[in-house]
């Protein structure tokens, strides 16, 4: 895929979210290989400024960006509109410190990028592609990326006492990134704005700008645009964030009640591990060959299922397999424990399993049985979407999920779709309709 540019410069006015200072933002083109750019033209020398994680000063209610004594606040909505839209080199000029709020999301943004005519250049893209796991955890919060050869994203917001919880999962492009992602609007809870007041924030704050949570009501200037609109404007910051890796993602980012200060963390660590493969030159170390699953197995262990799965602790969502049902069933379980990572923070008090790792669950099965019938030897299963996905009843520590999937179409060795379901109880707590494809695993490659 080539890099992207605008074909011409564009500008946008607006007043700052927590300085409240008018400011003229403005985005001009910039030669293949230069990045992403900010210019204070306010200051002195007109200072520039290369949005990277290690400038991160400042994470209370937003990203803030240093260099010398050049400061750029907020940073994330920009940087998430640009991210999404897939622009790689543009000059970001401010006369202020901040850019403007607008309406609190990234929908004005996108406009502007739009406006400008985004135009592909002769320089391929280069991506950092994850080649294993990495978990942070803050609080309450975790953040888990896995190995993907796409950019997947996949939500659980709620606030401190468990109410509007929502939970979304989506494979990020500029499509659905603009149609899905970008209108979604900054929200906070009431009875935080009078702390950030004194902590000198949110000075051009309003209703305008943002969505108001006060106990079971939603106070906003115009109706929620979407049901779920506080879980995407979670993604939507993850994408901003995110991009201060410096180079765009090929990841699965799980978040379980994300903010700004864990999503630095798990860019910093992301970071630390794209220097570690720089300094490897790029080479991966030469892996076993994944053991194939018999059609003699008619049932796997803990041992095997590691064996035939990517993925590792804390994301394991299968225990063992029960049982091969044919060639296009499978049966398994995950046991529910109160030692979930997630429970910490999904809630205090009233401990209840993520609908989007239950999903998780469903798909991890639907891959094993993927997997066994492809010949699975160098090949990993990827979950390209989900639909008709549902949460019936809650999942608590000490149930046991009981998995089961059933491909319903498949295209060669290559693209399934599958129906699956957990059970608690032989009640049905979740269900989805899975789509996946087969592609090499990079890791065990010559």
């Amino acid at each position: 895929m080539k890099q992207r540019t605008l074909a011409r410069e564009v500008s946008i006015k607006g007043n700052s979210l927590h300085t409240g200072d008018p400011v003229t933002l403005t985005m001009k083109p910039a030669p293949a290989g230069h990045g992403i750019v900010f210019k204070r033209i306010d200051l002195h020398g007109a200072p520039e400024i290369k949005p990277r994680v290690d400038q991160v000063t400042d994470l209370v209610r937003a990203t803030t960006i240093q260099s010398g004594h050049a400061k750029i606040h907020t940073v994330e909505h920009v940087l998430s509109a640009l991210s999404g839209c897939g622009i790689d080199n543009v000059v970001i000029e401010m006369d202020a410190s901040e850019p403007p709020i607008m309406d609190g999301s990234a929908r004005p943004f996108v406009n502007l990028i739009v406006e400008g005519e985004p135009v592909e250049q002769d320089k391929e893209r280069e991506y950092f592609v994850l080649d294993t796991p990495i978990s942070v955890t803050r609080g309450n919060s975790s953040i888990i990326a896995l190995p993907c050869d796409i950019l997947k994203i996949s939500c659980t917001s709620a606030d401190d006492r468990g109410i509007h919880t929502q939970h979304l999962s989506l494979a990020i492009d500029p499509e659905i990134y603009g149609s899905q992602i970008a209108a979604a609007r900054t929200f906070t809870i009431y009875e935080d704005i009078e702390e950030l007041i004194k902590l000198g924030k949110i000075r051009g704050g309003s209703l305008d700008c943002a969505v108001v949570i006060k106990g079971d009501s939603v106070i906003s200037k115009e109706p929620l645009r979407f049901k779920d609109e506080f879980v995407r404007h979670k993604i939507l910051d993850i994408i901003g964030d995110v991009t201060l890796l410096g180079m765009p993602l090929k990841a699965h980012i799980v978040a379980t009640r994300p903010g700004h200060a864990i999503n630095a963390e798990l860019t910093k660590a992301l970071f630390a591990r794209m220097e570690e493969q720089k300094k490897g030159g790029g080479k991966k170390a030469h892996a076993a060959p994944k053991p194939v699953i018999l059609a003699s197995e008619t049932s796997l262990d803990i041992r095997r299922v590691l064996e035939t799965l990517p993925h590792r602790y804390p994301f394991v969502m299968v225990d063992r397999v029960l049982e091969f049902k044919g060639d296009n069933e499978i049966i398994a379980i995950k046991n529910v424990t109160i030692n979930e990572p997630f429970f910490n923070g999904h809630f205090p008090g009233n401990p209840v399993m993520p609908g989007v790792l239950q999903l998780e669950a469903m798909a991890q099965a639907a891959g094993i049985l993927m997997l066994r019938i492809s010949g699975n030897a160098a090949k990993t299963a990827f979950l390209m979407s989900a639909d008709k996905v549902k949460f019936r009843k809650p999942v608590q520590p000490g149930d046991q999920l009981v998995i089961s999937a059933k491909l319903t179409r498949s295209r060669g060795n290559k693209l399934a779709t599958a129906s699956a379901e957990c059970r608690v109880a032989d009640q049905v707590v979740s269900s989805a309709d899975l789509m996946f494809t087969i592609v090499d695993d990079p890791a065990l490659e010559g």
